[in-house]
């Protein structure tokens, strides 16, 4: 009986430890042998819960030894109702199976609740529409986030619906591609034209002296977080016309994920996006040079205009590469199209 079904039923895992196993720390073991369906850390809470029993007796410590032949009962408990109340909020749903779902999120919604916004959120929508599809995340029913995109930025996502799913995609997405399978591609409509066609920005980021924001900070600073983006511009507007504002849409691949990474560091090269209410309020005045009714688009655009347009990883069942693509939303579109009519 796998770690998934059980969770999901609450129900009895019974196991006998062999030969290999004398010596060996209970939570190591049973992290073995429950592997993928339940992590270590999972298991250590499963433990502390005193839902691990050895010859009848619950066992309260993690790290404690087994011997050849030691019978070993996991009580798996229902997965307790999430914290966050499901919502009927419409969801563009690109892809979903027992494992995950993939979505593309509109600009605007947020996407764990947070404080000032508690409902309303991606979690809550997801909660709504997977319902008992969701086997428990940490013995608890809910989506597990492994990546979030910006209150104000659209675009693919992935959300793990079961313990494996999550652990693989977390790992994924903590490895960012480097060394794996995982492939995350932005569009981002960026004022004026970056010197090269194609570069890299490595760069770390901090702590702005608001506190509030993210800023390129020295990389001996106690907050700073090695931060590289690459960027490919792919079209270039305005270069015909010397008196309208000049701007680019540029695709940025992250090597790193850090919060706001993008807008930051297009900003700080001095090419931040477009309706960025946080990193491109120096540039607001560059609409006032565009024809209208471009002019009057631009200054309305109420958000960063960036979108998360691709998205590749490896499922954590079938172990198949699975990619997906989301067009620019119809706002973005509008304002880009815009800027092509220059």
């Amino acid at each position: 009986m796998s770690a998934s079904d059980s969770e999901a039923t609450g129900t009895l895992i019974v196991l006998e430890a062999d030969a290999d196993a004398a010596g060996v720390r209970l939570d190591q073991w049973l992290a073995g042998r429950l592997a993928p369906d339940l992590s270590r850390s999972r298991v250590q809470a499963l433990i502390k819960q005193g839902a691990v029993r050895i010859a009848g007796n619950v066992v309260g410590e993690a790290k404690r030894k087994l011997a050849a032949g030691d019978q070993i009962a996991i009580d798996m408990p229902e997965p307790e109702p999430a914290d966050p109340e499901g919502e009927a909020i419409p969801l563009d749903i690109l892809y979903e199976d027992d494992e995950l779902i993939v979505i593309n999120k509109p600009a605007g919604l947020v996407v764990h609740p947070g404080a000032g916004n508690w409902t309303g959120t991606l979690v809550n929508a997801l909660i709504h529409h997977c319902g008992d599809s969701l086997s428990g995340i940490g013995g608890v029913k809910r989506p597990g986030i492994v990546h979030r995109l910006d209150k104000e930025t659209s675009g693919v996502m992935v959300v793990a619906k079961t313990d494996r799913a999550h652990k693989s995609l977390s790992e994924a997405f903590a490895d960012h591609g480097r060394t794996g399978d995982l492939e995350r591609a932005y569009d981002a409509l960026v004022w004026g034209f970056p010197q090269r066609m194609t570069g890299t920005i490595d760069a770390a980021l901090g702590r702005h002296a608001d506190r509030v924001r993210r800023a390129v900070v020295p990389e001996h600073r106690d907050d700073a977080r090695h931060a590289i983006t690459h960027f490919t511009v792919l079209e270039r507007f305005g270069s015909e016309q010397g008196e309208f504002a000049a701007a680019s849409l540029v695709e940025c691949r992250l090597e790193t994920g850090r919060t706001h990474q993008i807008r930051v560091h297009m900003a700080h090269i001095g090419h931040p996006v477009l309706g960025d209410p946080d990193y491109g309020q120096a540039f607001r005045t560059k609409s006032n040079r565009l024809p209208e009714p471009l002019k009057s688009n631009v200054k309305a655009f109420p958000r960063q205009a960036l979108h998360a347009r691709l998205l590749a990883f490896r499922h954590p069942a079938t172990h198949l590469i699975m990619r997906f693509e989301a067009s620019l939303p119809r706002d973005m579109g509008e304002l880009v199209e815009g800027f092509r009519n220059l």
